[in-house]
């Protein structure tokens, strides 16, 4: 267990240098970029296998224990360790990345972005892959801030080198807001461990603050929570996530939407509830207010964008459905309560598989299109989706049904414990100001299924004033990219129970302070 962690953090890396070397001649074949890109695939699924047989192997009977522990002492005059483990709330985030990374890969095999090399291509989303699974892995403050900031050069550059229009500002943008709330970040956490003389993340936890005065922690919460609320991204700090999505290529958006933002709600629930419960316990009603307010804004701007002549751009309503989905996620965390935190970590992973779908459905739908522009996808030209590739149209009001919370599918569940945590809060918190917010979420709900129903009408039913030209449906290596999600999506929604036995344990060790 503790080889097969290691190599699922290391692997992509090693894969990733691998990948700008000269392939051996044997395994050239007929194109080097197709190798390369053969070559990518291999790796991403073998730390896909390794990630499933580690979580076969964890022992789901004691899910809140830390398991494939490695602890090597590394700067041992800052008491930093290389402390690697993984509980009832990394695992399900571990397999996430690398299903999702290798689904991404399988998916470029066929459909490469229009960019430079395959070789910097595929060696960047390594990196990107490392990166994130480092992030849920790693028990040590300073460790996750380095495995925090190594995802953002690699999806610069996926952004900058193979996006689309305004590619260049869009990814400085990411770049330049990701960086600053960082900078911030790292001030909060070295303010942790100067003050209680550790940066082991398992005994601060146990420690539960009481090592820390409760200003220490206020001042922690709000420069670690700026970090991690850009990351999230939370309202108002959620400008740089439109743009980026709008000009990533498919993979890079699914990429960002699925794994990158659950790096920042990862660290609210790791970090800042265990370590820092007073200036927690401080700011969680500001935190709540600000979901509520990205849940309904991100709700009006897609109301906006799928206006008819609105000239709304689909990728750009994804991604401010985003900031409102992760406003629950939010507002689950910000109530303090098992219920709430467990409601916001199968929202993380919901909102993964759920918005990884539609990402890689829109792409496909701007490919054979030309376009994402929605009023040329309303079937102006003839019948939409539905006439003329029904499969694709099919799968894409599934994802909109999927999104918008429907019962019995993956999106419900969570955003429903996130507005139970919010209806009865953590003791200490008021419990009016709550319901108020409880109240405006559940607003949300009615918004989203609003824009949700507008987009799959326009875009799948549009109105059939000739014999429309048929565009390619689904083709195989779409099916065996995006039937996982589509799987997964209705197991999370049958069956919730396989994700919160998981993570229920974890949280209310984390929340009791390190006490089962």
């Amino acid at each position: 267990m503790q080889f097969l962690l290691a190599f699922i953090v290391v692997g992509p890396l090693i894969g990733a240098v691998a990948a700008l070397l000269p392939a051996p001649p044997g395994l050239k074949g007929k194109s080097p970029d197709q190798a390369v890109l053969r070559h990518g695939v291999t790796v991403t699924g073998a730390i896909l296998i390794a990630a499933i047989v580690l979580a076969v192997g964890f022992d789901h009977d004691h899910p809140s224990k830390m398991q494939a522990t490695t602890d090597i002492s590394w700067i041992p005059a800052l008491d930093v360790r290389i402390h690697l483990g993984i509980d009832g709330i990394s695992l399900p985030l571990l397999v996430l990345t690398a299903l999702l990374t290798f689904l991404c890969a399988l998916y470029s095999y066929f459909k490469m972005p229009e960019g430079p090399s395959p070789k910097a291509f595929v060696a960047l989303v390594l990196v990107l892959e490392s990166g994130t699974l480092a992030t849920f892995a790693v028990l040590d403050l300073l460790l996750f801030f380095l495995a925090f900031e190594m995802v953002l050069i690699p999806m610069y550059f996926l952004i900058a080198r193979w996006g689309g229009a305004q590619k260049q500002a869009a990814a400085w943008k990411f770049i330049l807001y990701t960086l600053l709330g960082s900078v911030i970040m790292l001030l909060g956490l070295l303010l942790i461990g100067l003050k209680s003389g550790t940066f082991d993340m398992v005994a601060l936890a146990t420690d539960n603050g009481r090592g820390l005065t409760s200003s220490v922690q206020v001042i922690a919460v709000l420069a670690i929570g700026i970090g991690l609320a850009v990351k999230t991204p939370m309202w108002p700090l959620h400008s740089w996530l439109p743009d980026a999505h709008t000009a990533a290529p498919t993979v890079g958006s699914v990429l960002l939407a699925g794994v990158l933002l659950k790096m920042g709600t990862y660290g609210f629930v790791r970090i800042l509830l265990p370590i820092a419960p007073d200036g927690m316990h401080t700011f969680a009603p500001y935190l709540a207010a600000f979901a509520v307010v990205g849940i309904v804004y991100g709700s009006l701007a897609c109301l906006a964008l799928a206006r008819p002549g609105s000239k709304g751009d689909l990728k750009r309503l994804i991604a401010y459905s985003s900031v409102g989905h992760m406003g629950f996620v939010l507002l689950g965390i910000a109530s303090m309560t098992p219920t709430g935190v467990n409601g916001a970590l199968f929202a993380n992973i919901a909102h993964g598989l759920i918005t990884g779908l539609l990402f890689f459905l829109v792409g496909a739908v701007k490919d054979r299109y030309g376009t994402a522009d929605l009023d040329t996808l309303s079937g102006a030209t003839g019948a939409a989706l539905y006439g003329r590739a029904p499969r694709l149209g099919g799968l894409l009001a599934f994802a909109a049904v999927a999104s918008l919370g429907l019962p019995g599918l993956a999106g419900f569940w969570g955003e429903m414990l996130a507005l139970f945590g919010s209806f009865d809060p953590a003791d200490g918190l008021s419990r009016p100001a709550f319901l108020t917010f409880m109240s405006i979420a559940a607003f949300g709900t009615l918004l989203t299924a609003a824009y949700m129903l507008i987009v799959v009408r326009r875009v799948c039913m549009g109105e059939k004033r000739e014999e429309p030209q048929q565009l390619a449906d689904v083709q195989t290596y779409e099916f065996a990219a995006w039937t996982p999600l589509v799987a997964l999506t209705v197991l999370a929604g049958l069956w919730p129970a396989v994700l919160l036995g998981l993570t229920d344990p974890a949280v209310q060790k984390l929340l009791a302070g390190g006490k089962s």
